[in-house]
Formats: C-alpha cells, structure tokens, sequence
C-alpha cells in the first residue's frame, strides 16, 4: 500500500512537472512571439523615421539648391547694373571734360558758381 501512494504521489508529482513544464514553454513561447512583434513594429517605425528624414533632406537640399540659384542670380544682376552704371559715370566723365577743352573760361566760371553755392549752402 505504501507503494501504490508513493506511486500516485509520484505521478500526480509528475504531472505538476509536466504541466509546469507545459505552461513555461506556452509562456517563453508568447515572449518570443510579443518579442518579434515588437522588433517588426519598432524597425517598420525606424523605416518610416528614416524615409521621413530622408525626405526632409532632400527638400532642405533643393530649397539651398534654389537659394544658392537665385544668389547667383542677384549676384549677376548687381554686377550688370554696377557696369552699367560705370559706363554711364565714365561718359557723363568724358562729356565733361570735352565741354572743359572746348569751353574753359565757361567751365571755370560754372565751377567757382558751384564752389560758392556749396560753401553757402555748406555754412549754414
């Protein structure tokens, strides 16, 4: 007799372990399965993170492509105008010093005006 409860207490024992055995691997099982979904779900947002950034770089890059463009643009219109400019300061030069040979007396007399007038106004 004590035999057969000994082998009763030895499986129902047996059967704790087993079904203690049994309820760890379900468990590691749906820690695994939780685990990998959580991988996937983390590297589909890094993928989203990723292409968003990418995106926001390559629309920063082309607004500095543009603005460098439009830069150089401005650059080259400021230049155009200061040439223009010159050359026009280089003619009303020329016209007076052709007005100073052909007219002296006059072109003194214009330039004390102006000097007199200036130091008038000057003074004040």
């Amino acid at each position: 007799m004590n035999k057969q409860v000994e082998t009763q207490e030895q499986l129902a024992g047996k059967r704790i372990d087993d079904r203690i055995d049994d309820r760890a691997e379900r468990i590691k099982q749906a820690t695994s399965h939780a685990v990998s979904s959580t991988k996937e779900t983390v590297e589909r947002a890094a993928d989203k993170v990723e292409e968003s950034l990418h995106h926001a770089t390559d629309k920063v890059a082309d607004t500095a492509h543009r603005a460098t463009d439009k830069a150089a643009d401005l650059g080259e219109r400021g230049r155009e105008v200061y040439d223009r400019t010159a050359d026009r300061a280089d003619e009303w030069m020329e016209q007076a010093r052709e007005y100073v040979r052909e007219k002296p007396v006059q072109a003194v007399a214009i330039a004390l005006g102006a000097g007199w007038l200036l130091g008038r106004i000057l003074r004040r």
